[in-house]
């Protein structure tokens, strides 16, 4: 992985059984994404169509890559070292530019976020090729350079090219890159990432994915806050901010009990601990897509709480919850090899109200997506008091 591409083999085995829980540089690295998401939950607001969508996800995919790969190297980098907090930084410093870059994505600024995304996974590689003397990094940064030099090429092409090409051919890339992070960034004459080399901690990392999701309900929160601030204060609007952030209390409480809270010990339980802990990293994608779907929504309901709700905006109240669900199902599935009744009847309750979103003021299709979660936060809530399940991870097929 680009971000794991460097390190010192003896020092990061010692650091990842010492720390159980992440460092304050890894902190500090998060302040940079919660910037992050609120320009995607922005940019997405700006077009509320299918293209705008799908186009919003795209630049979301490269965000989590580098998020998650920069979890995973963690543990097999020894952060106390001046040569590794000089490249986190640095890798921060970029995801700052990407982040500013992304609202013209798809315009004047296509280059310039292909030029910031690619130069921290080219970076980084060349960075500890160069300076890192330790006998197994030839491999890893090898691996991820060779990769990126490939990738770069669909990355400046769809840049370049832009319109709908663009989505097109980002798309594709993106693919290829999650493809070949999945694979281990198999490379002619270096073979293979091996998953086990990672030896990722357990309580570590799954305390890390459950920072990624605080990330993105505090950036929720702050465009909840920014839009109430920005209206003028009118009791409609004080029901409605009361609401949205109800919401994101539920949202929370439904990731944390109980999968969210037994991911530690699912991993630990696990018989391909870095497999698992890299297919969580998907889940985590898909509820954190599901939160920012809902911080867009905060734009459109705290700015007009009451009047006819257009089909897009039932779309995107209705919508985002539902994804925050299928992305919480699979954690489900991921812990207990199940998923809970209460995901399914949740999306089906969702659907069931899209007929009716059009004919209720946004503050009240929000207040029925919401009491839909609040269901499933009680099935949560009685199910764990009456049946309490241990982590039992799917096996390996």
């Amino acid at each position: 992985m680009a971000m794991a591409a460097g390190g010192d083999a003896g020092a990061a085995e010692s650091t990842a059984e010492e720390r159980g829980r992440p460092a304050f540089l890894e902190l500090f690295f998060d302040l940079a994404y919660v910037f992050a998401l609120i320009t995607l939950a922005d940019t997405f607001v700006g077009n509320l169509t299918w293209t705008g969508l799908v186009g919003t996800l795209l630049l979301l995919f490269p965000f989590s890559l580098v998020w998650a790969i920069t979890t995973w190297a963690a543990d097999i980098l020894d952060l106390s070292r001046p040569l590794v907090q000089v490249q986190f930084m640095a890798v921060a410093a970029a995801s700052l530019l990407l982040a500013a870059a992304a609202p013209e994505a798809y315009g004047e600024r296509a280059l310039l976020f292909a030029a910031a995304y690619l130069a921290i996974h080219l970076g980084t590689s060349s960075y500890y090729l160069l300076l890192d003397r330790s006998p197994s990094e030839p491999g890893r940064s090898g691996r991820i350079l060779a990769w990126y030099a490939l990738l770069s090429v669909g990355w400046v092409a769809g840049a370049l090219i832009g319109g709908p090409a663009q989505l097109a051919i980002w798309g594709a890339t993106i693919t290829a890159e999650y493809a070949g992070a999945w694979l281990g960034w198999p490379t002619p004459g270096l073979g293979r990432a091996n998953p086990r080399q990672w030896r990722l901690v357990g309580e570590r990392v799954a305390e890390r994915y459950r920072q990624f999701v605080i990330i993105a309900l505090g950036a929720a929160i702050f465009i909840i806050g920014t839009m109430f601030s920005l209206n003028e204060h009118t009791v409609e609007r004080g029901a409605a901010l009361l609401v949205m952030f109800t919401g994101l209390v539920l949202m929370w409480r439904i990731y944390i009990y109980r999968a969210g809270e037994l991911l530690t010990d699912a991993i630990a339980r696990s018989a391909t601990p870095s497999r698992l802990t890299e297919f969580t990293a998907g889940t985590h994608l898909i509820m954190v897509a599901g939160i920012i779907g809902v911080a867009a929504t905060a734009h459109l309901v705290l700015a007009r709480p009451l009047g006819p709700t257009p089909p897009s905006w039932a779309a995107v109240i209705l919508g985002a919850p539902a994804l925050f669900l299928v992305g919480r199902g699979v954690l489900d599935y991921t812990v207990f090899a199940r998923v809970s009744r209460s995901r399914i009847v949740g999306l089906a309750l969702l659907a069931a109200l899209t007929p009716v979103g059009t004919r209720l003021p946004p503050i009240g299709v929000t207040a029925l997506a919401m009491s839909v979660l609040l269901l499933i936060a009680g099935a949560n809530l009685y199910s764990t008091r009456h049946h309490a399940r241990a982590p039992r991870p799917p096996e390996p097929g």
